[in-house]
């Protein structure tokens, strides 16, 4: 028998706890027997204290087993379960492309997403902004579609590790947030409660990241994948670019307009494809779809160019609730805002940097993101045509098309992009995709 204020004195000395104590502090947070200013205390310590990668390994596996863990057994899926992760970051919409990508290529992407948060986007607000999309099916529905397209992005449910939402509320008013070992409990304890074999996390670099450094990042990515690898989920992590806006986009309709563009063959812009290959590629080897990156990069590109990818976006959106014929008419049901014209810079020059940081931020500045959990959406705002790094700012290329409801809305979040992207100065080129980090690298 533990007592939790013996747990926390323990951490609080510097001391390595044991994967029974953080299996016994874990289930009390989940049937409430531990208080919230326990939950603090511990978290605090963890802070301080840091946690060794044994014990990182028993907190997320503490915390995954908190709730129900997904076994698809049952549904004889005949293919590898796999999914990915991101950090988080402005203009990612790779979800969308990603999993019916893997999908049409023999993989089942039961993914679980989230909202979004802070500066960054969510997958399922974006989601959501198609007509009768259901983020919250049955556990039945949820399966039945990713067997029958191969790919369902829904949102977490309250059984999926429930310890995890008690102590992230808790991190979030005690300044506990930011820590490599929290934030990798936090991240895989949903994600491996899905029942996945194996995980590839998208783990972002730059001024619009998580992460403040690009040491940071990578420090992440190494617990994530040591972590995950030791939770019996086989893992890669791939640090990719975030010092500018991935995609052409950023809001929740544009993104999603780009996304089925992309799937079409409509439009591609050439960083989202790079980044959005990447991640699948490593998809497909990891679930032993493809040998090698080169023969998994060719079996994308075929399912993108023979439409199979887009064919299994239409089946999740229709088997989730939304429009049977989606993807042939996504214009017809993606909401429009009243004023859409672009923003020009105040000079003609190349455009040296972007704090994207600050362009999710007037994104959710015209109602595109939330201030607080109970703000609601507008699906319609953002931003869409951006100019990429290195690329001339002049009187014919402007920084970016602003959707908006007002002309006053449209001003503020003019002025907004134009003090967030630095035209003149000299510019260094950064890749798209930095490195990858898998368990044998660590």
């Amino acid at each position: 028998m533990y007592l939790p204020q013996e747990i926390i004195r323990k951490k609080r000395d510097g001391q390595e706890l044991s994967a029974e104590e953080i299996q016994f502090f874990i289930q009390g947070v989940a049937n409430n027997t531990v208080s919230e200013g326990q939950i603090a205390a511990f978290a605090m310590t963890i802070f301080f204290n840091e946690m060794t990668m044994d014990e990182r390994i028993a907190l997320t596996c503490a915390m995954r087993d908190s709730g129900m863990v997904i076994n698809w057994d049952y549904m004889n899926f005949g293919g590898p379960i796999v999914d990915k992760h991101s950090t988080g970051g402005v203009g990612d919409v790779t979800s969308l492309m990603l999993g019916p990508m893997v999908a049409a290529c023999g993989g089942f992407v039961p993914m679980i997403s989230g909202r979004g948060l802070g500066h960054t986007g969510g997958t399922l607000d974006k989601l959501e902004s198609i007509p009768g999309y259901n983020i919250t099916p049955t556990n039945e529905v949820f399966g039945l579609v990713t067997k029958d397209a191969g790919v369902a992005i829904i949102g977490q449910t309250g059984d999926l590790a429930p310890a995890d939402k008690r102590v992230y509320a808790t991190r979030d008013i005690t300044a506990t947030v930011d820590n490599i070992s929290l934030i990798t409990a936090s991240i895989l304890s949903k994600k491996l409660a899905a029942g996945l074999e194996s995980l590839v996390m998208d783990v972002k670099v730059g001024s619009g990241a998580f992460m403040p450094t690009y040491q940071a990042s990578e420090e992440l990515a190494k617990s994530i994948v040591a972590v995950a690898n030791g939770a019996g989920t086989q893992t890669t992590a791939i640090l990719t670019d975030m010092n500018q806006v991935l995609a052409s986009s950023a809001g929740n309709a544009v993104e999603v307009r780009e996304a089925v563009q992309f799937l079409t063959g409509e439009y591609r812009n050439p960083r989202l494809y790079e980044v959005t290959m990447a991640l699948c590629a490593e998809m497909l080897v990891l679930g032993k779809l493809a040998d090698t990156t080169e023969q998994a990069r060719k079996q994308l590109d075929e399912v993108l160019e023979n439409g199979k990818a887009a064919h299994c976006f239409g089946k999740m959106v229709a088997g989730l609730g939304g429009p049977v014929d989606f993807v042939a008419n996504y214009d017809n049901y993606l909401e429009k805002a009243e004023i859409i014209k672009p923003v020009y810079a105040k000079e003609t020059g190349v455009v040296s940097a972007m704090d994207t940081r600050e362009i999710g931020m007037a994104v959710v500045g015209m109602g595109g993101g939330r201030r607080v959990a109970t703000d609601v959406i507008d699906y319609a705002v953002g931003f869409d045509q951006f100019i990429r790094l290195g690329q001339v700012a002049d009187e014919n290329r402007p920084l970016a098309v602003i959707h908006a409801r007002t002309e006053e809305q449209w001003q503020e979040a003019a002025e907004a992009l134009q003090s967030a992207i630095t035209v003149g100065g000299e510019y260094v080129e950064t890749p798209d995709v930095y490195r990858q980090i898998r368990a044998e690298d660590i």
